[in-house]
């Protein structure tokens, strides 16, 4: 067995750790929610968006203010999923390019069983495309709320019907009293940040809310140039009126940055800084069909998101006890991918030499000696232009003991696409290294590297989704209470496919009709034993279709997710806790990430989730933990593998939260500290590249004036961890790593009214 753990030093450093804990000078609604977690008002989960009471919810959900957001500093959204447990986020992959799990279900890349939505409306149609997750295409700002992550639960049955986790952004409103701030940020990376919100009333209950930000900086992998920069303007509108309220917002982005991926471990490289990609590789001409013609393309753009998401929300009293709720949400935009990619394993320049006769040199003329490394990089191209509209629209009749909804879920996506991969080419393996003159990948695949390899696609999807979903909540007495609900979805995908050897070569591959529908359903028992202290019991069946990529590779079934979910929940003034176990199976799961793995196969997962907090005067301490046992239950392309753990996914992760305020003079402070503990995970499904544990800590001081001006010094990764998160998904053989980013310090300065 090939042990990365065995190829680096991890830090074995156990600290006292996370802070998710809001200091008395919180602002708004995020201190209420945090004062008193059990009577929190949650909205994800519910027919069309209700409010419930969290202690009252029959399912596991985690809430995370915007206090919160701040404190642990995300550098991604997919790193808020860091926060929330049950879910196992590989965010190493920069602003955009996560690959999320959930709960043992398998995936092997991107995030299949993901869905992120805005107010209640999901953002995009369908949770993952090829080089696509829902995280690239949202960025977190000072206009967020708060974030709620529901895990499993009804979730299968409401909205877009997502068996997994669905992390939805519960946007400000503004109220009567104007309020607002202003924050600039800096690092020891070169960040420049400038962030901002405003908020209150345009007129009788007519509010508004409008924030954002503007950010340049070259990268903790710094590839000399600003490889991370971008902006977004968001803005709300909420009129609310005797009967109800309607609120429009819309956030305009483009944020891109570098598109990280594995990198050698065995040529001697800073695993926290070290960044191929720089001003001698970020321009390369690429032909982009069978013609012949050509085009240069600016890997600065790296992978990130260029567009529109603009969304309305709706609750109307139509009666004293009819209510109707519709969320909708429009997006636009390009999400695109330019990245430096690796292939096979680095060899020396000596290697190489021994196989052209010559001395291995740069386009910059450099002659590297025989010890330099040099590994085959590709310059892969990939161009998505998407559009989306979902809407959610429902009727909850309150009809004394029962709450019965009814609901019509409507979802429009596209995906035009062009890929040109490959392109392979020569690199110099040095911080920003420069291409090689005189050595072909054919010459570094027979120095014992890879050659790389060609692939070209134009693709254009559309897809039409409608369902239909019935919900019921029946308080049988005053503790017990039974939860159901079913789904009927008819699913509608067209695509046609041109594929080549690295550029769409004319000839259509594929013309895809494709049509489907299916029931999911969901039922729970709650019972309260107390104000304080509650119990359910759940099972969901839910479905997970196709999408254009699946498609194109021949797979046209939809993946059964049958889970079951039993939950303890324990609300006092200084303890709050929330366990839930789970068990799901899966049938049938394709994986096409990487020859090994493209087969399908069915898993079980058995889990145990804890969220908790404890909180003794100025003094509070968060956990969060996941207990995962995950296999491979059938495989009939390969018996061996049946038994195996299910790929990516650690057994173990814990992240414990300290944090103490205290007063200097007449400011208020706060200290906090992070670790995250990460257990070993397996690459592929053979169970034969295994990816050591790790532990990761971050420490950081907030400090708030009288007069509204405050500070934060946060370090990230402070003992600089080499934790890998994945290996190489393209090749089972090459000692290539994704670890995670290195130290980095940042410094922030405000002022809030």
């Amino acid at each position: 067995m090939r042990n990365y753990h065995k190829i680096l030093s991890y830090s074995s450093f156990m600290a006292l750790a996370v802070s998710v804990s809001t200091p008395a000078w919180a602002q708004g609604e995020d201190a209420a929610a945090a004062t008193d977690e059990g009577s929190e008002i949650i909205v994800t989960g519910t027919a069309g968006g209700a409010g419930l009471r969290k202690q009252d919810a029959s399912f596991a959900i985690t809430s995370v203010s915007s206090d919160d957001l701040t404190i642990a500093a995300p550098k991604s959204t997919a790193e808020i999923f860091s926060l929330v447990p049950g879910v196992w986020a590989e965010s190493s992959g920069g602003k955009g390019g996560a690959n999320i799990d959930v709960r043992g279900l398998p995936a092997g890349g991107d995030a299949p069983f993901v869905t992120l939505s805005v107010a209640g409306a999901p953002i995009y149609g369908t949770p993952t495309l090829s080089f696509l997750e829902q995280s690239t295409i949202f960025r977190v700002d000072d206009t967020i709320a708060s974030v709620e992550a529901l895990r499993g639960g009804p979730s299968a049955v409401f909205a877009r019907g997502e068996p997994g986790v669905t992390l939805n952004f519960r946007l400000r409103e503004g109220q009567d009293d104007t309020e607002g701030g202003i924050r600039y940020t800096a690092s020891d990376y070169d960040l420049q940040q400038v962030d901002f919100y405003l908020s209150g009333a345009l007129g009788k209950d007519l509010y508004y809310t409008v924030g954002g930000y503007a950010s340049t900086s070259p990268g903790i992998r710094d590839a000399q140039f600003n490889s991370e920069r971008g902006f977004q303007l968001s803005g709300n509108l909420t009129y609310k009126f005797d009967r109800g309220k309607i609120s429009a917002w819309t956030r305009q982005t483009d944020d891109v940055g570098q598109w990280y991926l594995p990198i050698a471990l065995n040529a001697g490289l800073d695993l926290g800084t070290f960044s191929p990609l720089g001003n001698a590789t970020r321009l390369r001409e690429i032909q982009i069909d069978a013609d012949g013609n050509s085009k240069i393309f600016d890997f600065r753009r790296g992978r990130g998101w260029k567009g529109n998401l603009s969304g309305l929300n709706v609750e109307f009293e139509v009666s004293d006890n009819i209510t109707l709720r519709d969320n909708l949400a429009y997006l636009k935009g390009d999400a695109d991918t330019y990245g430096l990619v690796p292939s096979g394993a680095a060899v020396t320049a000596g290697a190489v030499s021994a196989v052209t006769g010559n001395p291995v040199q740069t386009l910059g003329g450099v002659t590297l000696a025989d010890s330099d490394f040099v590994q085959t990089y590709g310059h892969w191209v990939v161009e998505k232009d998407l559009e989306s509209l979902t809407n959610d629209l429902s009727l909850a009749f309150d009809l004394g003991s029962n709450e019965v909804t009814v609901g019509y879920y409507r979802s429009s996506f596209s995906s035009d696409d062009f890929w040109s991969l490959g392109n392979p080419v020569g690199l110099q393996l040095t911080q920003n290294g420069d291409m090689l003159a005189n050595v072909t990948p054919a010459d570094i695949e027979a120095a014992g590297g890879g050659a790389g390899f060609a692939f070209g696609l134009q693709g254009v999807g559309d897809a039409n989704v409608n369902a239909v979903y019935l919900a019921d909540s029946f308080d049988v007495t005053d503790k017990l209470r039974i939860d159901a609900g079913v789904r009927n979805e008819w699913v509608e995908i067209n695509y046609v496919v041109d594929t080549g050897p690295g550029f769409p070569d004319g000839t259509r591959d594929r013309n895809i009709h494709y049509t489907n529908d299916e029931v999911s359903w969901t039922a729970a028992v709650n019972y309260a034993f107390s104000d304080t202290f509650g119990a359910f019991a759940r099972f969901s069946d839910g479905e997970t279709f196709p999408n254009f990529d699946t498609l194109r590779d021949g797979v046209d079934r939809t993946f059964d997710i049958k889970q079951l979910e039993v939950g303890l929940k324990y609300s006092s003034d200084h303890v709050r806790l929330y366990a839930t176990g789970f068990r799901n199976t899966n049938e049938r799961f394709q994986s096409t990430l990487g020859a090994n793995d493209a087969t399908a196969f069915d898993t079980r997962a058995y889990g145990l989730e804890l969220d908790s907090t404890l909180t003794f005067g100025m003094f509070n301490l968060a956990a969060i933990a996941t207990f995962t046992d995950a296999k491979i239950t059938e495989n009939t392309a390969d018996p061996t593998i049946v038994g195996n753990r299910v790929h990516r996914q650690p057994r173990i992760q814990v992240r414990v939260a300290p944090s103490v305020d205290f007063e200097v003079g007449d400011w208020d402070a706060n200290l906090y500290a992070a670790a995250q503990i990460v257990g070993n995970r397996f690459e592929n499904l053979a169970n034969t590249v295994e990816l050591g544990s790790y532990t990761k800590v971050d420490l950081g001081v907030r400090v708030n004036t009288p007069s509204g001006l405050y500070g934060q010094i946060h370090a990230d990764n402070l003992f600089d961890s080499h934790g890998l998160t994945e290996g190489d998904p393209r090749s089972a053989t090459a000692p290539n790593g994704r670890p995670i980013l290195g130290r980095s310090f940042r410094f922030s300065v405000g002022f809030r009214f």
